[in-house]
């Protein structure tokens, strides 16, 4: 049977995208790192409500051994790996002179070396399998969209715009590599620590007068991993329903 890998696939907008995977019919291999009970509750309503395999494997994307074994699982089980969301990272938000090294360079394993860790890895297999595609997730925050408390942050989105081009050129023909790159989402994680005010601020420069809803970027990943985006390939798509300072 044919996967799709989610990585951070468990809670956030990477439940949102297993969820819409599974809704669409396909088997998942949600990647998680932190979110085991979570993990579990997904796989058992998906697998009950849509009638999919829905598979759940433990991996910090920044560690080579875990990795490997993620490797080693996918071979051992035949299990056919279709598509690579690679949807995983951390934020560590803090103000700009209180930004530490430790911090900064965690943010840059996770979100940068993690994400080409494990694309390498799962690339590997798509190419050897001539068919695939990779799906990264970026941000405005890498584009054009500033924010000195998300420094590290922004920085390691706009790594992921040129890792996105360089490995569409790696993989070609066979393995196309894109990224989504969302505005606002509103996922827990990103609006925990907003007030009403600030949201409202915001969805004023956003041209559709609204944030988006964790499904309106699994809607554009999912097309992405479709044959009706087989042309496309090496591209940074904005998902931010259009915004001021564009």
């Amino acid at each position: 049977m044919e996967y799709y890998v989610v990585t951070g696939g468990a809670r956030g907008l990477g439940e949102e995208i297993s969820r819409y995977f599974a809704s669409k019919g396909k088997n998942v291999l949600i990647v998680y790192n932190e979110s085991h009970d979570n993990a579990i509750k997904l796989k058992e309503e998906l697998e009950n409500k849509y009638n999919v395999s829905i598979l759940t494997f433990k991996c910090d994307i920044s560690s080579d051994s875990d990795v490997s074994s993620l490797v080693k699982y996918i071979k051992s089980n035949n299990i056919n790996i279709t598509s690579l969301i690679n949807n995983s990272g951390i934020c560590i938000d803090s103000l700009y002179e209180d930004k530490t090294k430790d911090n900064f360079m965690r943010t840059l394993e996770v979100n940068v070396y993690g994400t080409f860790n494990i694309s390498r890895a799962l690339g590997n297999i798509m190419y050897e399998s001539k068919k695939g595609s990779i799906v990264n997730l970026s941000s405005t925050n890498g584009i054009n969209k500033y924010f000195p408390l998300s420094i590290d942050y922004d920085a390691s989105k706009a790594a992921i715009n040129s890792l996105t081009h360089n490995l569409a050129l790696e993989y070609s023909p066979y393995v196309r590599v894109n990224a989504v790159a969302p505005g606002w989402v509103k996922t827990e994680s990103e609006m925990k620590d907003l007030d009403e005010d600030y949201i409202k601020s915001e969805e004023d420069k956003i041209y559709v007068k609204r944030m988006a809803e964790p499904v309106d970027v699994a809607k554009v990943i999912y097309f992405l991993t479709d044959d009706a985006s087989s042309y496309i390939n090496s591209e940074i798509i904005k998902v931010d329903g259009g915004s001021y300072g564009d």
